[in-house]
């Protein structure tokens, strides 16, 4: 049997140079093999500046219509903020129709632009806060995949622990966004996807059969303290695991 490949892809390289300076230190040890970026993050440029030294890593679009300001301004750009002009989670609760949309489309496009402009080659897309997973935005999401001529997408959270149950509903439906994602614009994806701690969790309850499986990482987050302890260990080869670390350039 294939070994299982296993992706420790890190959020927000951009939201700090704080957690930027602890994304970087643990890909320099190999800990962590790829990384998405905020193109609005208050440390974008600090990020884009280091990213070269990382040939082996893999660097993908962190895709951001939930926190700070956006890139595009105008009346576009006010369909996503609040009065304060800037974006928050309560776009999710919204309906997206056609002008919002657009509004989306148009925003993530001047992102996906500006990390290209910093010299950032793209090797996948996910999202802040999971927005990129709500299915009234998967047209855009396609249509951003064709234009800018990218493969490969996290997939919606598939892995879920006993202490953080999935219901059965919510299980169907993210199925079926999954089969979506990958079968219109073919696009290539791990076969799971959750956080390092819950696959943790995880393989020590019982065989996990997934041939691949990003796990999600937020080093440098006040939050973290935890998983970098595990990151910082041997973890994977005291799961006993038949599984080898590669980056999204790899899968």
């Amino acid at each position: 049997m294939t070994s299982a490949r296993v992706i420790i892809n890190a959020d927000d390289l951009g939201i700090s140079e704080v957690v930027n300076d602890s994304i970087f230190d643990l890909m320099a040890r190999r800990r962590v093999t790829s990384a998405t970026v905020m193109a609005n993050g208050p440390a974008f440029r600090h990020a884009a500046s280091k990213i070269t030294h990382f040939p082996r890593c893999s660097f993908g679009a962190h895709l951001n219509l939930t926190q700070f300001e956006p890139v595009t301004s105008g009346l576009d750009a006010a369909r996503l903020t609040g009065a304060n002009g800037f974006m928050s989670r309560s776009l999710q609760k919204e309906r997206f129709g056609p002008k919002l949309l657009s509004a989306t489309y148009q925003e993530l496009c001047a992102q996906v632009d500006l990390l290209g402009s910093a010299g950032i080659e793209l090797s996948h897309f996910d999202s802040h806060h999971h927005v990129h997973t709500n299915p009234q935005l998967l047209p855009v999401i396609k249509a951003l995949q064709k234009r800018y001529g990218i493969r490969k997408v996290r997939i919606s959270k598939n892995i879920y622990t006993p202490q953080q149950p999935v219901s059965f509903t919510l299980a169907r439906k993210k199925m079926a966004y999954n089969w979506a994602l990958r079968n219109f614009y073919a696009t290539r994806t791990t076969d799971g996807f959750t956080e390092l701690l819950s696959y943790q969790t995880e393989f020590g309850r019982r065989a996990l059969s997934y041939r691949s499986v990003e796990l999600m990482v937020h080093p440098g987050a006040p939050y973290a303290a935890e998983e970098i302890a595990v990151l910082e260990s041997d973890w994977l080869t005291a799961s006993g695991l038949d599984a080898r670390l590669i980056s999204y350039n790899e899968l």
